[in-house]
């Protein structure tokens, strides 16, 4: 059984404690708090706001909203998730993941398919979550998408973000959220299929300086590698941190350019690995070895 429970938010009383939760996990910034009667205007009119909780204590929130999106047949609904969030305290233990798996299945009560949202590509813990245990994938590179943010976790680089589209009746997904989820591929397994690796570090150096030169990308299948502690990185050294930015904006957007697709992440050893496939291949496949 989970130590915690998850249940719609609707009242004043809740949004309150969602306020306070966020100024929890975004420290710093009053501003960039989102308000109770904001939330509560979406989560009444077609928004979505989940909460879990222990005993009475709000420790996780995921919140989103209705959005449109452009197709060659006209315009079709999406969900678009705003905000995901847990309790310092109680990171690390299965909460987001149980809030993602929550939305899932609330959004295709709803009768959509798609489910957007962003996240900067140099956390390796939210690209673990996003892409490997729910089966996310990206081909969309955002440049300073929400300008000059204030919090701790943002204050002093670019907001540059991957947009990340859940599709959630593909089998993609259904096997990553299933309660027998298929096995974690390794690094082992995209070497051993001939996968072209660009960005190395050199072991146990995660300070590393980014490549001097964006590389041409080639092959079908790609392992970019990004710093696997990119907080600790910014904290010791801004304009190194600024310098991977930069850099993680110039290769991940000639991908995008040339077909490729984000469709897994490998975090091992203190090293972290984006997998890019050409996207000739499917969602419905696992898109990689195995």
């Amino acid at each position: 059984m989970a130590e915690w429970t998850i249940h719609l938010l609707e009242t004043p009383e809740e949004m309150t404690a969602v306020e306070a939760l966020q100024r929890q996990v975004w420290t710093g910034s009053e501003t960039d708090v989102i308000p109770a009667h904001m939330l509560l205007a979406a989560a009444h009119n077609g928004g979505l706001a989940l909460g879990a909780f222990v005993g009475t204590d709000l420790v996780g929130v995921a919140f989103g909203f209705p959005g449109i999106y452009t197709t060659p047949d006209g315009p079709r609904l999406k969900h678009h998730s705003h905000i995901l969030g847990v309790r310092p305290d109680w990171s690390g233990k299965g909460v987001g993941f149980a809030l993602k798996r929550a939305q899932w299945q609330v959004v295709r009560k709803q009768g959509i398919d798609r489910i957007t949202w962003t996240y900067d590509p140099l956390l390796s813990r939210n690209a673990h979550l996003n892409i490997t245990r729910l089966g996310a994938v990206s081909n969309t590179y955002l440049r300073s998408e929400y300008g000059d943010m204030r919090d701790g976790l943002n204050n002093g680089l670019p907001s540059d973000r991957f947009q990340v589209d859940w599709w959630l009746n593909t089998k993609r997904v259904e096997r990553r959220l299933s309660r027998r989820p298929r096995p974690v591929l390794a690094l082992d397994h995209y070497l051993n299929a001939g996968a072209t690796v660009y960005a190395a570090l050199p072991a146990g150096e995660p300070t590393s300086c980014p490549p001097e030169m964006t590389p041409s990308l080639t092959g079908t299948l790609l392992l970019i590698e990004i710093p696997s502690e990119f907080p600790e990185l910014k904290a010791v050294d801004l304009t190194l941190a600024r310098g991977w930015r930069l850099y993680a904006r110039e290769i991940f957007e000639d991908a995008f350019v040339n077909g490729y697709l984000v469709t897994d992440f490998i975090h091992e050893e203190r090293r972290s690995f984006y997998v890019l496939t050409h996207a000739e291949s499917t969602l419905e496949d696992d898109q990689g070895p195995g």
